[in-house]
């Protein structure tokens, strides 16, 4: 498959299971980063995630973990050949993972089918059936790389959204921040970006976003959160 071109970095996908996607372009774009110093990216895939941030911060200090190997190689080399060839990226399972750094973002696309069948694609499979990585496990993996002001930022779908939020509140986290997305006006929310912190809040910031008008061009929300990234925005 041919690779994924943006405003300052591109995106070979030859061998990852999981490609570019509007999810992860979403999610790069709306994560607050501004005042952060280190952050995590669990699942990277691509890299495209980590490269976002990175293109927004570029004091970041960015570690990637990845599991399936071939993705590594996708991501090695789209950071190799980028601005930013200091990203790190780490071949293991979270689980798994351990470093002295106490990362004050954690960001992932995390897998979220829990019931459909499984894909004969075992790298697929991986990437997007929880039975590789729950939802318990990834928020055990947060709050053990994280500190006290840290903050997890995830995407999912409406449904596997409450279930994960419903899991968080049991381990002590808050959700902060919320954008309920819409791909089109005339269809129901179907993802929702969401930040969660271990401080109590005592407001959330809640937001919604369409995507594409009703015929099919960006809406002006998107451009704006998307404009830095696109080639042709």
């Amino acid at each position: 498959m041919a690779g994924f071109a943006f405003k300052q970095f591109k995106v070979q996908q030859n061998n990852t299971a999981m490609k570019v996607s509007t999810d992860g372009i979403l999610l790069g774009a709306w994560a607050n980063i501004g005042d952060a110093s280190s952050l995590l990216d669990i699942g990277t895939g691509t890299g495209l995630l980590a490269l976002m941030c990175k293109q927004r911060n570029q004091s970041l200090a960015i570690d990637a973990v990845e599991i399936d190997e071939q993705a590594v190689e996708d991501a090695r080399t789209n950071i190799k050949k980028s601005p930013w060839p200091d990203i790190t990226v780490h071949q293991c399972a979270i689980q798994d993972f351990s470093s002295e750094t106490k990362f004050d973002i954690v960001i992932s696309n995390p897998p979220y089918f829990n019931h459909s069948l499984h894909s004969p694609d075992s790298a697929r499979t991986k990437a997007r059936h929880t039975a590789g990585l729950s939802f318990s496990e990834l928020l055990s993996a947060f709050i053990r790389v994280s500190h006290s002001h840290s903050t997890l930022t995830v995407i999912l779908p409406s449904v596997e959204a409450d279930i994960f939020t419903e899991h968080a509140n049991v381990m002590g986290l808050h959700l902060h921040r919320v954008c309920h997305v819409q791909m089109t006006p005339t269809k129901p929310v179907s993802r929702r970006l969401m930040a969660f912190s271990l401080i109590p809040n005592k407001s959330m910031c809640a937001s919604a976003l369409c995507v594409r008008n009703s015929d099919n061009t960006y809406t002006p929300e998107y451009i704006t959160l998307c404009q830095d990234f696109y080639l042709k925005m």
